[in-house]
């Protein structure tokens, strides 16, 4: 089955395909009804690029901006979640609406489950905190690391949230320097200023 299904993904692919969004989708759910689909994944395209969107039956477990490679994030995903990966972009519109709705400034919130098997240990920890920092809201990084159970591990706590697998519904973007200063962020900083905007920390 996994054979036959890689086959006709690649021939949808092909150009003049018939309605190959639709044979996909058909193949999508397939996998689903055949537990064949564990990583399905799309792109979303936001203010800030094309996002792509990565969720498992778990929840949300990737979301990454415009520049970082898919190749090498599909690679990790079937390293370390499964290599039963499908470009399933449906099974991602949850993720989709509720980011468009943000996006918006109708959502403050976002209240999809999160799928955490790409975080360990203390980077978990300080990822689950900042999860909890409000709409408006900042932190430093010290607080953050106090936190994730570790007061002066905040170089730590920064590397961390420097590899966030899912920027934006984890707003690593509200985390600050203690003078204030913006700080890194994976998205670049000018991401970071234009997330701060949207949410009324920065005036424009």
């Amino acid at each position: 089955m996994t054979d036959d299904l890689e086959r006709r993904l690649r021939d949808a692919s092909a150009p003049g395909a018939f309605d190959a969004a639709r044979l996909r989708s058909t193949l999508a759910r397939r996998a689903v009804d055949e537990g064949l689909l564990d990583v399905a994944y799309g792109t979303y395209d936001s203010p800030l690029g094309s996002l792509t969107v990565v969720v498992t039956p778990r929840g949300l477990v990737r979301l990454s901006y415009p520049g970082e490679g898919i190749g090498e994030q599909l690679q990790e995903l079937a390293d370390r979640v499964s290599p039963r990966i499908l470009e399933a972009p449906e099974r991602t519109d949850d993720v989709r609406r509720q980011l468009d709705a943000y996006f918006s400034g109708r959502r403050h919130a976002f209240d999809v489950p999160i799928d955490w098997r790409l975080v360990r240990g203390f980077a978990g920890d300080v990822l689950r905190a900042t999860a909890r920092i409000p709409f408006g809201g900042v932190a430093s990084y010290r607080e953050i690391a106090a936190a994730a159970g570790s007061p002066n591990a905040y170089r730590a706590a920064g590397n961390a949230l420097g590899s966030n697998p899912v920027p934006i519904v984890v707003p690593c973007h509200r985390v600050l320097h203690a003078g204030g200063g913006l700080g890194g962020y994976t998205g670049g900083p000018e991401r970071k200023r234009y997330l701060l905007q949207l949410e009324g920390v920065l005036r424009g």
